[in-house]
């Protein structure tokens, strides 16, 4: 008898740098008992000794939807993705004025069941691989046009702590 394909409900979480895209990734694949997907731009821009390229943010988001299709069969009812490839158009349109056509096409053949946009409304955090404290309203902005382009179901998630996970729940539960 053939295997059934599970059914699995894919969220994204997508915001400006330092708006707990991470934690609540964590939390949530916790309170569901579930996988998340790390964002692999932070360990990939750690271990190299040299401003990245366009070639490295290309690396980074294959790297990024291949390690999703791995956790995917981990998965149960949801699979929380710390990141996705509207993050690395808008990383490749703002720092290298071009996007290869693939990550495009990819966004709209691969869209999310639900995307979780974080608002900058929380304090920044430094971090070694960060870069942008003072834009992360254009960020926010950026993404969500893009968001609205694709006609993708969204919900800004707000609240400090606590407040901010549950937010995601409530929006989760509000749609599943």
């Amino acid at each position: 008898m053939a295997q059934q394909t599970k059914n699995i409900i894919r969220i994204a979480l997508i915001g400006p740098e330092s708006t707990a895209k991470s934690t609540l990734s964590e939390k949530l694949a916790k309170h569901y008992d579930t996988v998340w997907v790390q964002e692999h731009s932070r360990e990939y821009l750690a271990n190299i000794n040299r401003p990245y390229s366009l070639e490295d943010v290309l690396a980074i988001a294959q790297e990024q939807l291949k390690r999703e299709q791995q956790l995917m069969e981990k998965a149960d009812k949801f699979i929380f993705a710390d990141t996705e490839l509207i993050l690395s158009k808008v990383w490749c349109e703002d720092v290298f004025k071009t996007c290869p056509e693939w990550i495009s096409e990819s966004i709209l053949s691969y869209k999310y069941d639900l995307y979780l946009l974080t608002s900058p409304d929380i304090p920044w955090e430094k971090d070694p691989v960060r870069e942008n404290p003072h834009r992360r309203e254009f960020f926010f902005d950026w993404y969500e046009r893009e968001l609205k382009a694709i006609q993708a179901d969204y919900v800004v998630i707000k609240g400090e702590g606590e407040e901010r996970l549950q937010n995601c729940i409530k929006a989760i539960e509000n749609r599943f």
